[in-house]
């Protein structure tokens, strides 16, 4: 059973947002779209054995609002990821650079069920500082795919139009293509009351491919983190409440550095291992099999 709590707000620093923008690198300017569109977040990420997981979301239960797609089995999160053929985005990762971004087509849902029509999301995730920002438009999958992978520009909203004249950009001028995909079954929670704005999540099966990148492809897939491991994250506006950072600490769970896309590019070889690769043999000795296994869903 959860502890109550006293919720003290744990403040945050807000980190400053650069002032200038190097020459060339227009498209790193930040925008203001639409706020439906528009996400500024702090993310902290834990991995945790699929039992403890199971454990903690009992507890958010109890405390948070499951997100209303969620349900009791959680629901499927798809994403191809873009970049250059020498892997800018994912280096400014490894790199730890204070401003980096993704490009990324993401469906949410049963990828078999896509067509041409399925509403997905192409979104620019980018960290300013220690702040995550992620900004998107929602497009039938045609239109992702003309625009991603045609580079062509699609109908619009007007309050849309500054944000996929930068994708536009970008996919052209860096040459971008798609790389990489990642997928993964999602259990997520939201804050009520005092914790609005909060938003906690639960990602296992998490896998991916580095080839067939339509999305409902009927492609194999390979696990990227050991199946029998789950990544939570916390997600917060302004604070993360002092009731959870005491649950995380009681359970002696461990920040790390976890890029679902980087994971996906180095299990695939397309790059070096890192130091924050998570390879089966150091977090489950019975599991290096299974990272390597095929995987149909």
């Amino acid at each position: 059973m959860l502890r109550r709590f006293r919720r003290r707000p744990v403040p945050v620093r807000r980190p400053e947002v650069p002032a200038a923008v190097a020459p060339g690198e227009a498209g790193h300017a930040l925008r203001a779209p639409s706020k439906l569109h528009a996400f500024n977040r702090y993310e902290i990420k834990y991995l945790v054995d699929a039992a403890v997981a199971r454990e903690l979301r009992d507890e958010m239960d109890t405390v948070l609002d499951r997100d209303h797609h969620s349900g009791d089995g959680g629901y499927g999160v798809w994403s191809v990821y873009y970049d250059t053929r020498r892997l800018r985005f994912y280096w400014e990762k490894i790199e730890g650079l204070r401003f980096r971004r993704k490009l990324r087509i993401r469906h949410y849902g049963d990828r078999f069920a896509v067509t041409g029509e399925t509403p997905v999301h192409v979104e620019i995730k980018q960290r300013v500082n220690r702040v995550t920002q992620k900004r998107r438009a929602r497009l039938p999958y045609r239109e992702a795919l003309r625009l991603c992978d045609g580079r062509e520009q699609v109908g619009h909203e007007p309050s849309e139009r500054g944000f996929l004249e930068e994708v536009l950009d970008l996919v052209s001028r860096l040459d971008l293509r798609a790389t990489a995909m990642t997928g993964y079954q999602r259990h997520a929670y939201v804050g009520r009351g005092a914790d609005v704005g909060l938003r906690v999540t639960f990602d296992q099966r998490v896998r991916g491919r580095d080839r067939d990148f339509h999305l409902g492809a009927n492609a194999a897939n390979r696990f990227i983190v050991p199946p029998g491991k789950a990544i939570m994250e916390v997600k917060a506006n302004e604070r993360v409440p002092s009731w959870l950072t005491d649950l995380t600490a009681e359970r002696n769970l461990q920040v790390v550095r976890l890029s679902k896309y980087c994971q996906s590019v180095e299990a695939h070889g397309l790059a070096p291992r890192s130091i924050f690769h998570i390879p089966g043999h150091d977090l489950d000795p019975g599991l290096s099999s299974a990272l390597t296994a095929r995987v149909e869903a």
